[in-house]
């Protein structure tokens, strides 16, 4: 009975695997949207976040062959020397070869890791060849976004109060009131810095990451390559909101971007951003 009650508890792990792996159909979400009871990371929506899936992978398997390795060995060291099947137990204290095997063949990972590490940290760390510019200004708490190159206007996003969330059928402490709106298939320079403490900029679909300071730019870049509306969050505890501070980004076509634009220089006519483009020329310089 024992054995029966141990193989049903089994067989009820195996039943619900596929949903603890994230099976499709049941929990099928928005792409830019975590699914419950998901595993792996969010759907790649820029090519850097295709290169970190791809370096996340890698990492993975090497992981993997890692613990097999060492399973191996303590599987080996179980069965062969236990005090049944090796009474005698050697008293070797040094043995060259394997001080030599321990200490070059972590080496050697650590290589093969640093590799590909370091040219995915070069690739994301700025486009050569940006089409536009957005500056991105962290405030407790919300964040307010400037574009110097299609009019020089900025506003400012708000999270939306749950009614309204509800309403816009918007995902809970994710709307915004204004959104971030790129161009799809377009190099995007990303310039970042806080106007009172730090924060963090973070939309997982693009595998954007970076820290806002107070009295400090910091660079980065992100290029859609679908059009959609895509989330994120401010991970940094900046204050007590600091959970309260999302990131909507809507990607659009060239055209509707342009459409877009034109109307926003109109609406935001008042919050017009006293950066202009050479002021930000010479910021990506320094």
């Amino acid at each position: 009975m024992t054995m029966l009650r141990n193989w049903g508890w089994f067989a009820a792990i195996l039943a619900i695997l596929p949903l603890m792996l994230g099976a499709p159909g049941s929990f099928a979400v928005e792409p830019s949207l975590p699914a419950n009871w998901a595993m792996g990371m969010i759907d790649a929506a820029s090519p850097v976040k295709d290169r970190i899936h791809d370096f996340h992978d890698l990492l993975l398997w090497i992981t993997a062959a890692i613990v097999v390795f060492v399973m191996a060995l303590l599987l080996i060291v179980i069965v062969r020397f236990n005090a049944k099947a090796n009474p005698t137990p050697s008293k070797t204290t040094h043995h060259t070869g394997l001080e030599i095997a321990w200490t070059l063949i972590p080496v050697l990972i650590l290589v093969a890791i640093a590799a590909p590490s370091f040219r995915l940290l070069y690739f994301l760390d700025r486009a050569p060849n940006a089409e536009m510019t957005i500056k991105v200004v962290g405030h407790q708490w919300y964040w307010s976004y400037e574009y110097p190159d299609n009019g020089n206007f900025t506003f400012d996003s708000y999270m939306l109060d749950e009614k309204t969330a509800v309403e816009q059928k918007m995902p809970r402490l994710l709307g915004v009131d204004n959104r971030l709106v790129v161009p799809v298939d377009t190099q995007v320079r990303v310039l970042v810095t806080s106007a009172d403490v730090m924060h963090s900029w973070l939309v997982p679909p693009f595998g954007v990451q970076v820290y806002a300071f107070p009295g400090r730019t910091n660079e980065t870049w992100l290029q859609a390559k679908k059009e959609g509306l895509f989330f994120g969050q401010c991970n940094q505890i900046c204050g007590i909101n600091h959970g309260f501070m999302p990131i909507a980004v809507e990607v659009v076509s060239k055209e509707k971007f342009a459409a877009w634009a034109k109307e926003a220089q109109t609406k935001f006519a008042a919050n017009r951003s006293g950066v202009d483009g050479t002021a930000v020329a010479q910021t990506v310089a320094q």
